[in-house]
């Protein structure tokens, strides 16, 4: 479905509007898309899908995965978090699981970036430059 360049632009402006300190407001986008319900200005519902996308890119972008082959213990899951959030920014959720299948190391995935430090990782990197 084509979206007009208004109602794309509009779906920005609502979008950047539900930030508060530069994080996204669960409950602020919650009130905006009621609002634009109620309303139902002209594309309401291109701006809508267009909203709908842009939320999620943005909790895409500010979730991060954990993955260990071992459990890790609360210092060093912390002391991770807090690197992520210095390199990412507050709000960042983040998530832990245990992959037996890396072997060891870590694999740490925040939005589209993958910082593979894992024995598996670097295994089929190795069996990949044959």
């Amino acid at each position: 479905m084509k979206i007009s360049k208004q109602a794309r632009r509009d779906a920005k402006q609502l979008f950047r509007s539900t930030f508060v300190n530069g994080v996204m407001d669960e409950g602020r986008v919650r009130t905006a898309v009621t609002q634009l319900l109620s309303l139902k200005p002209r594309g309401y519902m291109n701006i809508l899908s267009h909203i709908q996308r842009l939320v999620k890119l943005e909790t895409d972008r500010r979730s991060a995965r954990i993955e260990s082959a071992v459990r890790l213990s609360n210092e060093e899951f912390i002391a991770i978090q807090n690197n992520l959030e210095k390199r990412y920014g507050k709000g960042l959720t983040v998530s832990f699981w245990v992959n037996p299948d890396l072997i060891g190391g870590l694999r740490i995935k925040v939005g589209s970036d993958v910082y593979d430090g894992s024995v598996l990782g670097r295994l089929n990197a190795l069996k990949e430059s044959f």
